[in-house]
């Protein structure tokens, strides 16, 4: 993906004409920041900078105002996928597999999710936030999480054609997209054809109603899906899942600014382990010891304390909250050298 800076280089050079985003690899993003956060649990604030740079270039992304494009051949999750629906175009392939499971591991839909999720169709966003679910090129493209399918083996020459385009307007990167791409439908089997009982159970208040409304759905035919829903959310961080449907709830009533403040808030919050650790234990349970059984603390949603979660969601001092203007029009430089945080760390 652009680097930070590449971006900042970018928006000021009048000879770029369109920015293009590739993973590296198999993937945009699958949870590689994690390793980083349990390597710093021990440190004050070690990952501050780091986590205060990735809502940087989120505003970024989201406000950028030549044509971008990304092209997705694998896994697009967290951090990588908003890196990839913001964008004008989002190409992707039949090996592209989308999912935010944060909350999974104690964390919370980060990176602007809590702004994408909460504009999704019905209460499709809480589906996705809560559960991790995955989506396939074709979901994503039906839920506006994408734009384009191309067939992986075509991909190579999409992008040689859009290197060698020598303008970046919008309509001329369309043009060439589309000449190699694919109208796709839903799979008969797919979640997004079950957003009627998604909409019933994901608009209830908590998540132990949440929880309540698929027990009561599990049983009726057609609903034999929401057994493994269950099970992933009876898996996950009763805290994780808490402050992710409040953060996505909050998200439908926010700006892209005010879900980004708050959301740097959460990351830093849920780091410095202000209610619990259980964000570590997530980690270490899948990508350290991988021994997929973490010990939660509280170990049930029923648990969890609202004046807990009400202390994960307190706004930062004056000064040390993410600085992003109130504005889009005037689209903000990104001078990230000039925030306290690169100062301290100096």
């Amino acid at each position: 993906t652009c680097h930070k800076q590449q971006l900042s280089v970018v928006t000021s050079d009048m000879n770029v004409r369109f920015v293009g985003q590739q993973g590296a690899g198999r993937a945009f993003s699958a949870g590689g920041d994690l390793k980083m956060f349990y390597e710093g649990r021990s440190s004050d604030d070690s990952c501050l900078e780091v986590v205060y740079r990735m809502y940087w270039l989120c505003y970024h992304i989201h406000t950028y105002k030549k044509t971008t494009v990304a092209l997705v051949n694998g896994l697009v999750m967290g951090g990588g996928a908003a890196m990839v629906a913001p964008l004008k175009f989002a190409v992707v392939t039949e090996k592209t597999v989308f999912a935010t499971p944060e909350a999974s591991v104690g964390l919370h839909t980060d990176c602007s999710f809590s702004y994408i999720h909460s504009r999704l169709p019905g209460y499709l966003g809480e589906y996705l936030a809560l559960t991790g679910a995955r989506l396939n090129a074709k979901e994503m493209i039906a839920a506006g999480l994408a734009t384009h399918f191309v067939h992986s083996e075509k991909l190579e020459d999409l992008e040689k054609q859009l290197l060698n385009l020598n303008t970046g307007d919008e309509s001329a990167v369309r043009a060439v997209i589309e000449e190699f791409s694919t109208d796709v439908q839903l799979d008969q089997e797919s979640i997004l054809n079950k957003l009627s009982t998604i909409d019933k159970c994901f608009s209830a208040e908590t998540v132990e109603e949440i929880l309540k409304a698929l027990d009561s759905e599990v049983s009726v035919d057609g609903n034999q899906w929401i057994a493994p829903v269950l099970k992933s959310m009876r898996r996950s961080s009763p805290t994780g899942l808490k402050i992710t449907l409040r953060s996505v709830r909050e998200g439908r009533k926010q700006s892209l600014q005010e879900c980004l403040k708050k959301e740097f808030g959460l990351t830093m919050n849920i780091l410095r382990s202000v209610i619990t650790g259980d964000v570590y234990e997530g980690i270490r349970a899948l990508s350290i010891d991988k021994d997929n059984a973490p010990k939660w603390s509280p170990a049930t949603v029923e648990e969890v304390k609202n004046e807990d979660i009400d202390r994960v969601f307190e706004p930062f001092t004056s000064g040390h909250e993410l600085q992003v203007p109130s504005d889009d029009s005037n689209r903000w430089s990104g001078k990230h050298e000039h925030t306290v945080y690169a100062k301290s760390s100096q």
